[in-house]
Formats: C-alpha cells, structure tokens, sequence
C-alpha cells in the first residue's frame, strides 16, 4: 500500500514523534537516525533532509516534547477556578506521581545536555517557562487574597526542584521512595510556599 503524502510540516512532526518514541526507548546516546527511519519505514534520506544530523533532530525532539508539556501547563493553569486549584492541579500533574508521562525522555535530555549546547538550551528555555508560569499563578492568587507568598519567582523554583530531584528518585531509583509518600510531600511542600496547612491546601485546593 502507497504511503500517504504528507505536507512537509505533517512529515516533520510525525518524524518527531517517531524521534521521541525512539528517544525514550534507547536514549539519546544509542539512537539514531536509522532507528528513526526504520520504526516509520522511510528511508535515512528522508530524515536528514528535514533534520540535518542526528544532534538536530535530538534537540528538535526535545522542543518538541517540550511544547505539548507547556500546553497542557497552560490548560491546567488557565482553567477558570481558583489559583489554589489551578497551582494544586498543574503540580500534582507534573510531580513524577502524577499523569506527566515524559520524565524517563527529560531525564535523558538532562544527561545529554551536559554535552549538547542546543539541548542544553531548550531544557534550559523550557525550565524558565514553567518557573514563569507556575510564578504568575502564584502571584495571582496572592493578589486575590486566597494565600500568601513573599516570592513566588522563589517558590516556583524550590518547588520544580523538588518535583525534578523526586522524578530522578522513582524514575531512576524505584524504592528509594514510595509514590505516596512523594505526593506527601509534594502537598507538604505547595502548603509551605502559599502560606497554607496541608489540610487546608487539600481542602480548598480540591
């Protein structure tokens, strides 16, 4: 059967998926192109016309990984509810504990970042985002009286610390800590930066 032919902004994300699957299978080091290749039955050629080297596509990948993560941050954060609910239901999906299902890819783009500049810049471009976006939902429920934060710059910081140190814990080291105890400590940690008890933050944040 004939391949469908695909507009060239349509081939280039189905090579990236591809490239994220591969990715989170062998990890950056070991795949490569022909990997790729191979898993949408194109040829080598076909891939490094859209994405010259391997380092491109990999940082290419990444990217994009990295936006529909940020999408679905700017979902869960643009709801119309409370900023407590809308901070409780972006940190408790993307703690390791919750519904994110990339942490194993970002913990390899972390690895290899240490020796690609490009990666290093796009973890790095996607690190202060979720900072911002966790920040500014922070400042707003300040501003709405709903709790209190002195720096929410500085509390969205410590609190995507946490979440990345657990995500290395349960993903790299199963039975360093359970999943439960995580999620405490999650919730310990968003009530402690808003100013909150853990019983209010699971109350009002429901």
């Amino acid at each position: 059967m004939a391949r469908v032919r695909l507009s060239v902004a349509e081939r280039r994300e189905e090579i990236l998926r591809a490239a994220v699957e591969q990715i989170e299978e062998r990890g950056v080091a070991a795949v490569r192109i022909a990997d790729v290749a191979q898993a949408l039955g194109v040829s080598n050629a076909l891939v490094l016309y859209h994405f010259s080297t391997k380092e491109k596509l990999v940082a290419a990948a990444f990217a994009y990984a990295a936006e529909a993560d940020l999408a679905r941050l700017r979902e869960l954060l643009g709801r119309r509810t409370t900023a407590l609910r809308r901070l409780r239901a972006a940190v408790r999906w993307y703690a390791p504990t919750g519904q994110a299902k990339g942490w194993r890819l970002w913990i390899e783009g972390w690895s290899a970042a240490l020796r690609e500049p490009p990666l290093r810049e796009v973890g790095r471009a996607l690190d202060r985002q979720w900072k911002a976006a966790l920040a500014e939902v922070v400042a707003e429920g300040v501003a709405a009286g709903e709790f209190t934060c002195p720096d929410p710059a500085a509390a969205a910081l410590r609190l995507t610390a946490l979440l990345d140190g657990l995500a290395v814990q349960l993903t790299a080291y199963g039975g360093t800590v359970s999943r439960i105890r995580a999620q405490e400590w999650v919730d310990e940690a968003l009530a402690r930066e808003l100013g909150l008890t853990r019983e209010a933050l699971l109350t009002q944040g429901r």
